[in-house]
Parts: C-alpha cells; structure tokens; sequence
C-alpha cells in the first residue's frame, strides 16, 4: 500500500499539487520546487507571507550542487554529517532555483529529511520538494498526520501518512557569512553539537549584519490559539491563583515533580519530559490539546537556559508573543513575566 501511495504522491508532485509529507521533524506541505504554480499553492494554502523563504527537500547530499552556486567547506561536512537529518543548510542559490521558493533572496534553504516514506518519495519523484511545516501560517506546527486533516481537511491534498514525528520540533538552520557558519534557527540539533563537531563557534544571526529571512523567523510563530506565558518556577502559583480566583481556565505545562496536581477543576496540569529532545517531541501536540480543550490561558514552567534547551526556549518565546488578554491581568502582588 505505501508504495502505491508513494507513487501516486510523485504522480500529484509531476502534476503540480500539493502532498503533504512526513518528516523527522514535523509535517511538510510539498510541492515541486521547480513549479512556481505549484510553490504558489503551498503559499496560498498556508496563508504565508510571498517572502518568506521555504525548505527544499532533496534525496541525498550529492544534489547540493544542483542548487547551491557555492558550497563552502563546512556545509559540506555538516552535510556529510547530520545528513538525512534535521539539520537545514542556506547556501547561495543557483540562477535557475525560483525566488518564489527563495523569498527573493540570493539564497536557497536545502536539506535531506530523515522519514523513509519521504526519502522513497524523493526517489520516486526524482527531484527536490520544496515543503514548509503543514500548518497555517505563524500556528502550531503538526507532528502527525491527524493535525493536518484537522486543520486543512481536503485542502492542504493527498496526505502521506508516517507516524509521529521523532523530533517534534523544526529542523537547526545553518547559514554561511564569509564561509564562517551562522546560527540562523536553532532547531533539532542543537548549536552545541554542531559547534563540537566544526570546532568553532556558530555567529548568530542579527539585525545589522547581513539577516537572512528564515522559516520560522517571525516573531510571533508556532503559536497555539490560547494566549500562553513562560513563567518562573516560582511565579506560576500566583498567576494560577489569580486565574482560578477569576474562574478562568488554566493549563500548564510542568516541569517540577514536586507538583501536588491542580488545586481546582479550573486547572489542567501536563507532566512534561525533563530531558530537552522528549519535551520537544511531545510540546505541540501537547499545545494542540489544550487548544481543544477550551483552557482560557496556557501557563509553561520556563526550562533550563542551555544550549540543548535552546530550540525549546526558541519556539515557546515565539508562541508567547500573544497579546494578554485586559481583564487578566498579574496579580498585584508580585511582577510576573509577560
């Protein structure tokens, strides 16, 4: 059966649709990269931003060369070493790669997914996918195939099925200035693991210094619906109990073990993984439920502040940037973050 599914999938890429395909990371929106009507879909779908650039999925390192006018040294040994995997190389782009796929930029983001289905699609469908996360734009990114049939229905096409997804959070972006490696969206595999295996220090990227538009690189993104903070250990007792004085519905996501559970039926509290890669796997999914649940606000006990959280911290930053609703505000006692 999934080889037929395989099949018909490249058959809808040659055609110029839309496939959704699974990763290690989470779930694409595909399209032939070569098609500008059909990378136009992929936009059209997600309701995304026309410069926002987009991921080209290719079936093995040795078609770098077919999209990248220059491969520095390190990308090729960050490609031959976290490839198939969820690392993302930006490279300057050949004349022939589209600025829709681009973003109009002289760049073009490449990588090879880790997922068997996707990879034997690749294969089959003989050139590049160019797929950002199967989600609309600036929401939670899906880790299975349920999410996308929830959100799109029929809309987003044919919908490869590949299980859940391993990481659960998007792929680290690598960009070059002067051939020195740039940090440009920490992701799965996090700064220090590239860093230990180059040697050097990744820069970063910032405002001033030649930024690069990524995916994901908006301020607000990977949002639930529900308003959510990053709390302090120590300050999400009291906002709890300002939000139940008020009857409104809380989750939270928790991370202490000393937790007694919730105080009240207006609680919901999520044990989360201690270890960074667990958590990531499980935090959109997690979100997506208490989005259905009718929560009110989304509390998260803030996670440690090390390079393996780093990706974590990114996306929960990112998904805080919802506006506080006026009529909860912090309690007067003490200052909570925002």
């Amino acid at each position: 059966m999934i080889s037929r599914d395989i099949d018909r999938a490249a058959e809808h890429l040659r055609q110029g649709r839309t496939v959704v395909i699974p990763t290690e990371t989470v779930y694409g929106l595909g399209a032939d990269a070569t098609n500008a009507r059909a990378v136009e879909k992929i936009f059209a779908i997600k309701g995304r931003p026309k410069n926002h650039p987009l991921i080209v999925h290719i079936g093995d390192s040795s078609g770098l060369a077919a999209w990248a006018e220059e491969i520095p040294p390190a990308a090729r040994r960050l490609a031959g070493r976290f490839w198939p995997g969820p690392l993302t190389l930006v490279l300057p782009r050949r004349r022939s790669v589209l600025p829709e796929v681009t973003g109009g930029q002289n760049t073009v983001a490449l990588r090879v997914p880790d997922h068997p289905v996707t990879l034997r699609l690749l294969q089959a469908f003989g050139g590049g996918i160019a797929a950002p996360s199967a989600n609309r734009f600036g929401q939670l990114s899906p880790t299975s195939a349920r999410h996308v049939q929830d959100e799109f229905g029929e809309s987003a096409g044919m919908i490869l099925e590949g299980g859940p997804c391993s990481f659960g959070v998007e792929s680290t972006i690598v960009g070059f200035r002067e051939d020195k490696p740039v940090l440009l969206r920490p992701g799965a595999i996090s700064s220090g693991t590239i860093e230990a295996f180059l040697g050097v220090r990744l820069l970063r990227n910032g405002a001033g210094q030649n930024e690069m538009r990524v995916p994901g690189s908006t301020l607000s993104h990977y949002a639930p619906k529900t308003p959510l903070e990053v709390l302090s250990t120590d300050d999400i007792p009291y906002r709890l109990l300002y939000l139940t004085a008020r009857g409104q519905k809380a989750g939270l996501l928790s991370l202490s073990r000393d937790r007694k559970g919730p105080a009240s039926e207006k609680e919901t509290v999520f044990s989360m993984p201690m270890e960074a890669i667990d958590y990531g796997r499980v935090l959109y999914s997690i979100l997506r439920s208490f989005d259905r649940a009718g929560l009110e606000r989304i509390l998260v006990e803030s996670p440690p502040r090390t390079t393996e959280w780093e990706a974590v911290n990114d996306r929960l930053a990112r998904a805080a940037l919802h506006p506080l609703i006026p009529e909860c505000p912090a309690p007067p006692a003490r200052e909570i973050p925002r």
